[in-house]
C-alpha cells in the first residue's frame, strides 16, 4: 500500500502557502517544485514544498 504524506506548497517569491497536495515520499524522494498560479502575487511562480502540519 502506497504512503502519502500532505505536503504545502510555499510561493518562493512571497513565501505564502498557496497549495495542500500529497506524494508519496519513497517513489519520489526529493522535494516538490512546482510552477503554480500564485494569488497573492498574481502570476505563476516556482512552489517549493515545506512540511505540513
Amino acid at each position: 500500500m502506497a504512503i502519502k504524506r500532505q505536503v504545502r506548497l510555499e510561493c518562493t517569491e512571497c513565501k505564502s502557502i498557496n497549495y495542500l497536495t500529497y506524494r508519496n515520499p519513497k517513489s519520489v524522494p526529493e522535494k516538490l517544485e512546482l510552477k503554480k498560479f500564485c494569488k497573492k502575487c498574481k502570476k505563476v511562480t516556482l512552489h517549493k514544498e515545506t512540511k505540513a502540519k
